[in-house]
């Protein structure tokens, strides 16, 4: 007898494991809680794919600094790499550009031209920064939304339930359990997709942000060489 018992509390364990929930689940709620865990494996691709990116771009920002303020001269300056696909190269490149371009006829307003650079590293600093925030609207997106969906899941599961209830005119525990397992599994499903989603929206949001604050401070710095240039050097008109 103990031994019948024990074989129907394991049965009934066993059948309250999450791929059980599934598996008994209504088809709606079974949409739900397939469309929750692809949510929850885009938003990790998401934050996997950034932080890495982060990373590297955070050691070669700092490689390329050291490398641009150790130069000896402007004209080392000139010829530091700016071909790198990293957003202070590209800062950098935008900037020497923009000054041959406007030093190459001789003729060149300083005032002018302090404002163009200006103008093509902010314009440079906002592009490279809006490519990094691609896909963080994924992430808010999911981690927003998540929750009200597995609660969806949850709310059509108990109706299900009850519906069950009725029909069955029995409100034993081994009659209402499952159904109420099920339904609350899609919102653990939903808070499973949202939490992580949330919480690397806001580290990556923070990491970008240090990301712009650097680029900015180089761009400072970098039109502050440049402006001393020009002091340095008289125009022919």
């Amino acid at each position: 007898m103990e031994t019948e018992v024990a074989n129907v509390a394991l049965a009934g364990a066993a059948d309250m494991s999450p791929w059980a929930l599934f598996m008994q689940a209504d088809i709606v709620v079974k949409a739900v809680m397939v469309g929750l865990l692809f949510a929850s494996i885009w938003s990790w691709a998401i934050i996997i794919e950034r932080a890495r990116r982060l990373k590297v771009i955070g050691k070669q920002t700092e490689a390329f600094e050291n490398r641009f303020w150790k130069a000896n001269s402007f004209e080392d300056i000139r010829e530091a790499p700016g071909k790198a696909e990293h957003p202070a190269t590209k800062v950098f490149a935008a900037a020497m550009s923009e000054w041959r371009r406007s030093t190459a006829g001789g003729k060149y307003d300083r005032v002018g031209l302090r404002t163009r650079l200006g103008g093509v590293m902010g314009v440079a600093i906002a592009r490279e920064i809006d490519t990094l925030s691609d896909r963080l609207n994924i992430l808010a997106t999911i981690g927003s939304v998540s929750p009200f969906v597995g609660l969806f899941g949850t709310v059509w599961g108990i109706m299900r339930s009850f519906t069950s209830i009725a029909a069955t005119q029995n409100t034993t525990l081994a009659v209402v359990a499952p159904g109420i397992a099920e339904a609350l599994f899609a919102t653990a499903m939903g808070l499973f997709a949202a939490i992580p989603a949330v919480i690397g929206y806001n580290r990556l949001l923070y990491g970008i942000g240090r990301v712009e604050g650097r680029l900015h401070n180089f761009a400072e710095e970098f039109q502050g060489e440049l402006s001393r240039e020009l002091e340095t050097m008289a125009p022919k008109a």
